[in-house]
């Protein structure tokens, strides 16, 4: 783990952007080094596994909180609103972390070569799992992390890693509940549908019965499966995406709040501050003027 965290550190100090961030030539690894905590993220992201190498951070995930650490893995297995905070880190021992997208098809091909894609019992459905990072899965990360530098390599190694390092997630500790997504017959497979359409048409109205036909429920059973598992009703769902573009319009781009909201779908510019100071704990304007005088400027970012 020390040689990938000292890789990680090398790659952010060349590469990465004044808040730590680094994006890679490889498809879905991203790296992170921090050298102080900030406020809390609020996010929406992709499935993914995160990989602590140093430091801590809390997770809030629908109804589900963790805080992970060095030697830790957390899987967040479905389109989720997340809040994150890091709550160990500095200068001398910052906050290093890789976050991988996980690539459905792949999982799919995966678990169907395990025999997962029928589980007769189903596990109860999870948003968030933390577990002890296996050292199969860090020797994948570790190789996925030397194509940084040799990019001509990605098309043809890339794919015969990621396919491992599915298939080491799914032979982890929580292999069911991950295999559960690429179970035609679950209710997280199903519901995959409908949060594509919300995610793809955020700014538009889009009708409950539309979503539910999509996912290939009733009306009552899709508005309880999606409320079980992703914490949020459609429509809040919706909600979240819109406030969470705005803020990023306002603090990377430079709207104003009354753009940022009609930008992302709001009709009411009065209605946008109020939702927003609920979600944010402050309004539009003022959150933003606070963050772009932090020294790193826009606040934490996940992994």
């Amino acid at each position: 783990m020390d040689v990938l965290k000292e890789a990680v550190r090398a790659y952010v100090s060349q590469y990465g952007n004044h808040e730590g961030l680094a994006p890679t030539p490889v498809p879905g690894l991203r790296l992170k080094c921090v050298e102080a905590p900030h406020g809390d993220l609020h996010a929406i992201t992709r499935p993914l596994v995160i990989i602590v190498l140093q430091g801590a951070k809390r997770m809030v995930v629908g109804r589900e909180e963790r805080i992970f650490s060095a030697g830790q893995s957390a899987i967040v297995s479905a389109d989720m609103p997340i809040v994150t905070r890091i709550e160990c880190a500095s200068p001398s021992e910052p906050y290093i972390a890789i976050a991988i997208e996980i690539e459905m098809a792949i999982l799919s091909e995966a678990a169907a070569h395990l025999g997962r894609t029928r589980l007769k019992h189903r596990p109860t459905i999870s948003t968030l799992f933390t577990d002890d990072t296996e050292a199969a899965t860090l020797d994948c990360v570790y190789r996925l992390m030397r194509m940084c530098d040799q990019p001509s390599a990605i098309p043809l190694l890339h794919p015969g890693i990621m396919r491992e390092l599915h298939f080491w997630l799914l032979s982890g500790n929580h292999g069911p509940e991950l295999a559960t997504l690429c179970d035609p017959a679950s209710h997280a497979n199903r519901l995959a549908a409908a949060v594509a359409i919300l995610r793809a048409e955020y700014r538009s109205r889009i009708s409950v019965e539309r979503l539910a036909a999509a996912a290939g429920m009733g009306l009552t059973a899709f508005h309880t499966h999606f409320k079980r598992m992703l914490s949020l009703s459609p429509g809040q769902y919706q909600k979240r995406l819109r406030l969470i573009e705005a803020r990023r319009l306002m603090l990377e781009e430079g709207l104003s709040a009354s753009s940022a909201a009609f930008d992302v779908g709001y009709e009411s510019v009065s209605q946008f501050t109020r939702e927003y100071g609920r979600l944010f704990k402050v309004p539009p304007k003022r959150d933003a003027l606070r963050i772009r005088a932090m020294p790193t400027g826009v606040e934490e970012w996940a992994p």
